[in-house]
Parts: structure tokens; C-alpha cells; sequence
């Protein structure tokens, strides 16, 4: 047998063994860190039996960051793709004219049906497409009332500078809390993919930048709260 198929664990088995093959058969020292080296190999794609530094080990097994909003951000990132293959197409009401049929529609023919993604009841985003236009409708989670204030805030503050964003708009849909729209003006001046990237990027950050602003309110609140009531003691 050779010396790296016999493992260290019964000492009586390897004097056995010794005695009947002779002296030069020594057990190999016991790996370390067992688990990390099969993890490594089993999901970073290495070699069994390869070489590898302790960075590349490190790397390979540092826990990735795992969010319960994944599959709903894919979801509503397939949806983007599929609802901006939008081209340029003339009014088929008014000669010379070229607005979004999205906003109007005046040709039901020209509206693709709407795609309602949500994650709960709180969280729902409204992706609707036509020929020549697409809007994005976001509902923003808000669990408490002092969210629903600051969410409110937020939007407004950012819809007032609408135009400075190029696809964000001024107004919201009935029931969402802001809403894009991307034109085929914006699809031939822009790549597809970073307006695709922006709307995402804008979904992920917006409650990190709620809940820090509830954390700051609520950080606040306690520092006057404590010093009104100095007062009384």
C-alpha cells in the first residue's frame, strides 16, 4: 500500500502493518485544517491535491454575503432587460408626433401587459412597457410611521431635482412611491445596461439610506430627550 492511503488512526493497526511490510512504511502527518481544504476544493473550482496559499484559502472560504432580497432583485432585474428592448415609433394618432405610449396609451396595441414583482405586502415593484417607452414603479418598504415620514421626504427631495436624473419622474404612480420612465431617447443616448444598473443600484441603496436616517432621528430624539430632562433631576 502506499504511505498517502493510510490514515493516522489506530497506532495497533500501523504496528500490524509494520511488522508485516517491514520499517519504511511512516504514517503521513495529520492535515490541518481538514474542512477548510475540502471546502476549498469542493467550491472554488481547484484541483484536488493543487497547492494552495493561505490567501487563496482565506478567500475561497470567507462567508459571502447572503441577502433575503436576491431573488427579488433578479427578478425585477430580468424584467428591466426584457421591458427596455424599446425603438423609436411615431404617434399613430398625430402626424409628426413622437410621444411616450406608455403615458398616453391611446394604442392599446402598442402596450405590452404590466409585470407586478412583489415581495410582500410592503414591497412591490410595476414594470410596464410599450413599443417606445418604459415605467418603473417602486414601492418602497416602510414598516413604522416614522419611515413612512422619512420615506416621503426622501422622495420628494429627490423628485423636486427630477430632471437631473434624466429618467426619474416627477410624479409617482397611484400606489408606488416613485417611478422612472426610460424612453427610446434615453435608450440611444445611454447603454441599457447601466440604466438597468441605476434603477437596481437605486432599489438597494434607498433603505440602507432609510433606516440610517431612522437611526439618526431616533439618535437624536434620545440626545434631547435626555438633556430636557435633566432638568427635572
Amino acid at each position: 500500500p502506499q504511505p498517502h492511503t493510510l490514515p493516522r488512526s489506530n497506532p495497533f493497526a500501523w504496528r500490524r502493518i509494520r511488522r508485516a511490510h517491514g520499517t519504511g512504511i511512516r504514517p503521513l502527518p495529520t492535515p490541518i485544517l481538514p474542512s477548510v481544504a475540502f471546502w476549498s476544493c469542493e467550491h472554488s473550482g481547484a484541483p484536488e491535491g493543487g497547492s494552495r496559499s493561505r490567501a487563496e484559502i482565506e478567500r475561497a472560504t470567507s462567508p459571502r454575503m447572503a441577502t433575503s432580497h436576491k431573488p427579488y432583485y433578479d427578478q425585477v432585474r430580468r424584467a428591466l432587460h426584457v421591458a427596455l428592448c424599446i425603438q423609436n415609433f411615431p404617434c399613430q394618432n398625430v402626424e409628426r408626433h413622437n410621444k411616450p405610449e406608455i403615458e398616453f396609451q391611446d394604442s392599446p396595441e402598442l402596450i405590452l401587459p404590466p409585470v407586478v414583482i412583489t415581495r410582500n405586502h410592503n414591497e412591490r415593484c410595476l414594470v410596464e412597457s410599450s413599443i417606445n417607452s418604459a415605467r418603473v414603479s417602486i414601492k418602497v418598504k416602510q414598516a413604522d410611521e416614522l419611515e413612512e415620514i422619512l420615506c416621503k421626504q426622501f422622495m420628494r427631495f429627490l423628485t423636486q431635482r427630477a430632471e437631473a436624473f434624466k429618467v426619474l419622474r416627477r410624479v409617482p404612480c397611484d400606489g408606488y412611491d416613485i417611478s422612472f420612465l426610460v424612453t427610446h431617447d434615453h435608450v440611444e443616448e445611454m447603454v441599457v445596461d447601466k440604466v438597468v444598473d441605476f434603477i437596481m443600484q437605486w432599489m438597494e441603496d434607498v433603505d440602507k439610506e432609510i433606516s440610517e436616517q431612522k437611526l439618526s432621528v431616533s439618535s437624536r430624539g434620545r440626545v434631547v430627550a435626555a438633556d430636557f430632562l435633566k432638568q427635572f433631576v
